[in-house]
């Protein structure tokens, strides 16, 4: 092919000066576009313009790597549904009368401290309901002295304490923190608190005696609602002198204290945001006070039914995971709805073991 091309360049040139003037700027320019492709060899390096590589379509990229996992820090444990009370706006209510055999319990306990595990707080129902507080004097036993768990908690409402269970396990246990909406005995009973003659503001104080002489440090919870928002409690908190006071906005739960297949209709029960602001300005002088607004308690805490199932709260109800005994922790908490961020941001994370409490017994 290329032998050609003198011969073709020849024809080419004579071919324009044999036209007229006026066309022979117009054929020198179509003459040189011409000698530009003939003579632009194969191989011959471009200079004005290089190849350049293609960069990956993002779709190409690899993708970023997954979350990790999340760690159950502080896991809340309601292995019982049952309670000898009736609160109105109780969130975990008896719908069944499940309970784990003791063995299996302990073997979810040690798959969730092998997950990372720091702290495991037991509740219910009432947790010191089932076999007279020994099914908990165990787990609370076991969780202290064979997995060492930095904190041991309960939640209770006080009224089946006997001070045995303190001399037996009071050891074990870093916190205990006793249910308490009210200071008035007549507002307890419209709450759903009274139990016959005891009164449960007299019990909070023995309670209090019994976690100072064996040394638990001492908490209070209060769900603040229409029947207490206007009570001003400081003076009583303070005599107490609590470790912490968590005071939280009462919380609709569907299918627990709202809506058909709820045992408990909470709803005279809730009070505004605004409610819930003025009770905490009321008690802004109290040190100890850690409030909780609905939107801070809903998903911030990692919730275990008597079941060993993560609860999701993220939709205003109560969605549970597959156990942890069957699945094991890393697949269950995926879908735990667990806000991390805001567990951080509410407090969940403190100073939770007694022996680094430094507190004056």
């Amino acid at each position: 092919m290329w032998v050609l091309t003198p011969a073709a360049f020849a024809g080419k040139l004579l071919s324009v000066f044999s036209l007229p003037l006026n066309s022979l700027w117009r054929s020198l320019v179509l003459l040189s576009c011409w000698l530009r492709a003939t003579f632009w060899l194969p191989g011959t390096k471009r200079t004005k313009k290089q190849l350049v590589p293609r960069e990956p379509d993002k779709t190409e990229e690899e993708e970023e790597d997954p979350p990790l996992p999340t760690t159950p820090t502080s896991v809340n444990y309601h292995f019982t549904r049952q309670c000898n009370y009736r609160c109105g706006f109780c969130f975990h209510t008896a719908k069944t009368s499940f309970v784990l055999p003791l063995e299996e319990a302990k073997r979810g306990l040690l798959l969730l401290k092998e997950a990372g595990m720091e702290k495991i707080n037991f509740s219910g129902g009432e947790p010191f309901i089932h076999d007279r507080g020994e099914y908990l004097g165990k787990l609370v036993e076991f969780c202290k002295a064979e997995l060492q768990l930095p904190s041991v908690s309960i939640v209770s409402n006080g009224s089946l304490i006997r001070e045995k269970w303190f001399q037996n396990y009071g050891k074990y246990l870093d916190i205990l923190a006793i249910s308490c909406d009210s200071f008035d005995e007549q507002v307890n009973v419209l709450i759903g608190r009274g139990q016959g003659k005891k009164n449960h503001v007299e019990n909070l104080q023995k309670l209090r005696t019994w976690c100072r002489n064996y040394r638990v440090a001492f908490k209070i919870n209060s769900v603040i609602n229409r029947f207490n928002m206007e009570e001003d409690m400081t003076e009583q908190i303070k005599a107490l002198n609590p470790v912490r006071w968590k005071v939280f906005q009462c919380l609709l739960i569907e299918g627990e204290n709202t809506g058909e297949d709820a045992l408990r209709e909470a709803e005279r029960f809730v009070i505004s945001d605004e409610d819930f602001e003025r009770f905490l300005e009321r008690h802004k002088e109290v040190s100890c006070l850690v409030p909780e607004s609905n939107q801070k308690m809903k998903d911030s805490y990692l919730i275990l039914d008597e079941y060993m199932r993560f609860l999701n709260c993220t939709k205003g109800r109560k969605d549970p995971s597959k156990s942890i005994l069957d699945v094991g922790v890393e697949e269950a908490i995926k879908f735990s709805g667990f806000d991390e961020k805001m567990f951080l941001k509410r407090g969940g994370k403190y100073i939770w073991s007694k022996a680094d409490l430094k507190l004056d017994w």
